[in-house]
């Protein structure tokens, strides 16, 4: 392996990429870390990947492949176990029918090589290829599906009785490390998959296991159904829910370590009909709480809510659906504003991070420790800020504006689906329009949209019917090209990666302020289409897809959603007539240029 070591280190001083001293230097390095000579000098930075890559290409004369662009047969990946794959960074791409390629980081590493030669079934044609594009591949190729069957019907075949599974699933060790091991597995996956939520649903005929990933359902269905009842059990135990009551829903959370992560879960279960449906949130503790930088919200955009989180009194709201992000964007503002000479206090339902200094508060309605009972206890406790998970129901609003009217610097949720209804859903629950006025200082709405996949973007362009919707938010599309994801490994298919956050922020003025304390949601809403730096969600998500990060699909999706309680809230009392006008241009009777005035 040495004579390996030093003839690839001779290579690259021959080839001029790095001279006499840096090799050295380097193969000093990589007798303290152990790390392999490549990967030593990629992270002192004296070569490029591509360039030791390509210089390997050369000198073994094997093909360069990038897995990125590559069709990978998953059938050939299975051929190597993930062991085997990780521990000599090796991947099979394809089954040429007399041989295999192998996709290896370092093809100059023989032993690696004999080894694979050893564990495959056929002889192997080597390729070199980038170890960052392997472990990615890993994570894709590698998923625990067919280790959650395998466990699934281990466990059915040991336990066949549901009965026996109701009495005493999770209790009896040999069946319990069975259980735990599916349930690993499952959080395995999961974690691998990247997934928000964990889905676990008792069919008649069979078990179904989702998982959402970038906001949209994975299914993974599981025949045995039998098994539900202890996968349950098991989850209520690591929770300390009550394993007795079925009939009831419960809420609770518990931890796990998934590779070298702490991930918080939310469960919460539900009595369906054929047993207990239950959901799990996940939440990775070991990331940490994302800073506002890193919520993706634009600059300007953000210089102008520091200054409203810089105020020492008035409300600040976030708004949006369910899965929004809107938790996400409180805890950045709070980590921001998180000083000694603060005293910050938080109610939350449940407390999804720890953060230090803060002291949060988790209510309980079981007890009578409900959102406006807490509220009233924090203003006693001297704070500087206050955070209330949701406004949920008048007392808890009213008690939360009087606490912005008070000098206090009050943040919180809103289930609305943009920023100018939020104010009126205010009004809605019956608090008095002098104190939102009063109390109000702006209200940030947002939604998470799909990300284009980079590795798979091509041009696009819109049908007719897209164009005319488009048309409502931007008449002016002529020039602009589109993109989208046409689908490929990187992605698992979907054409996308990742999501990214589309925010509007609302500043009340003088005349938004006269509005609503007058009682005007028109003149209002009038009001704050005309407010200066406001824009709404469908122009920025139509922004995002002229820069190319996101389809016209999902700038739609947006749009439509927002749409849908533009049209179940029609104000028939107060723009009859602007919807007959709508009515006869659009045929739907919905302008998206009225939207914000939902």
């Amino acid at each position: 392996m040495s004579g390996v070591k030093v003839r690839l280190g001779d290579l690259l001083v021959q080839q001029g990429l790095i001279d006499e001293p840096q090799l050295m230097s380097a193969l000093a390095e990589q007798r303290q870390t152990g790390r392999k000579l490549g990967a030593t000098l990629i992270a002192m930075e004296l070569v490029t990947e591509k360039q030791l890559l390509e210089l390997l290409s050369t000198h073994l004369n094997v093909p360069l492949i990038d897995i990125d662009h590559f069709n990978v047969s998953p059938a050939a990946v299975k051929l190597l176990p993930e062991v085997q794959a990780r521990r000599y960074r090796a991947l099979v791409l394809e089954d040429r029918g007399d041989k295999l390629l192998v996709g290896m980081s370092d093809p100059a590493d023989l032993t690696a090589v004999d080894n694979l030669g050893e564990i495959l079934p056929k002889p192997i044609e080597v390729a070199v290829v980038s170890e960052q594009q392997l472990f990615g591949a890993y994570d894709s190729f590698y998923r625990r599906t067919d280790e959650i069957a395998s466990f699934a019907q281990q466990l059915a075949n040991e336990y066949r009785d549901e009965q026996e599974f109701e009495l005493t699933a999770g209790l009896e060790d040999e069946q319990d490390t069975a259980v735990a091991r599916l349930l690993q597995s499952i959080f395995e996956d999961a974690v691998q998959a990247k997934a928000s939520d964990i889905h676990i649903e008792p069919d008649e005929q069979q078990l179904r296991i989702r998982q959402r990933v970038d906001g949209v359902l994975q299914e993974t269905v599981i025949p045995e159904n039998n098994i539900a009842a202890a996968l349950v059990l098991r989850l209520k135990l690591m929770a300390g829910l009550d394993i007795s009551e079925k009939r009831l829903p419960q809420d609770g959370r518990t931890q796990v370590r998934v590779k070298g992560h702490r991930v918080d879960v939310r469960l919460s279960t539900m009595p369906v009909q054929t047993g207990e449906a239950v959901v799990m949130r996940l939440l990775d503790q070991s990331a940490g709480v994302l800073t506002l930088e890193e919520t993706g919200m634009p600059k300007p955009l953000l210089d102008r809510l520091r200054v409203l989180l810089k105020r020492p009194h008035g409300m600040i709201l976030v708004t949006g659906p369910t899965g929004s992000g809107k938790t996400t964007t409180l805890y950045g503002a709070l980590s921001e504003l998180n000083q000694p000479q603060r005293k910050i206090i938080t109610v939350e339902d449940p407390v999804e991070y720890r953060l230090p200094r803060i002291n949060q508060v988790q209510v309980n309605s079981r007890i009578g420790l409900n959102f406006s009972s807490v509220l009233r206890t924090t203003l006693r406790q001297d704070p500087d800020i206050i955070m209330v998970g949701e406004m949920r129901d008048q007392e808890t609003v009213e008690i939360g504006l009087r606490g912005a009217l008070t000098g206090h610097l009050v943040l919180s949720t809103l289930h609305t689906n943009d920023a100018v209804s939020s104010a009126i859903r205010l009004l809605d629950m019956g608090a008095a329009g002098y104190l939102v006025a009063s109390s109000l200082r702006g209200i940030i709405a947002q939604r998470l949209i799909r990300r284009i996949c980079d590795n798979c973007e091509v041009d696009y362009q819109p049908s007719n019917d897209e164009l005319f919707w488009l048309g409502h938010i931007d008449s002016n599309l002529s020039a602009v090209s589109f993109k989208r994801g046409k689908g490929c490994q990187k992605c698992n298919h979907t054409g996308y990666r990742g999501r990214v956050g589309v925010f509007e922020l609302l500043e009340l003025t003088d005349p938004m302020m006269n509005a609503l304390k007058a009682g005007d949601t028109v003149a209002f809403g009038e009001h704050a289409l005309r407010s200066p730096g406001y824009k709404p969600l469908s122009h920025v998500a139509l922004t995002y897809a002229k820069m190319g990060m996101t389809t016209v699909e999902e700038v739609l999706k947006l749009v439509e959603m927002v749409a849908e309680l533009v049209h179940s809230e029609e104000q028939e009392e107060q723009h009859a007539k602007t919807d007959q006008d709508n009515n006869s241009n659009t045929g739907g009777g919905l302008s998206l240029e009225d939207i914000p005035d939902a």
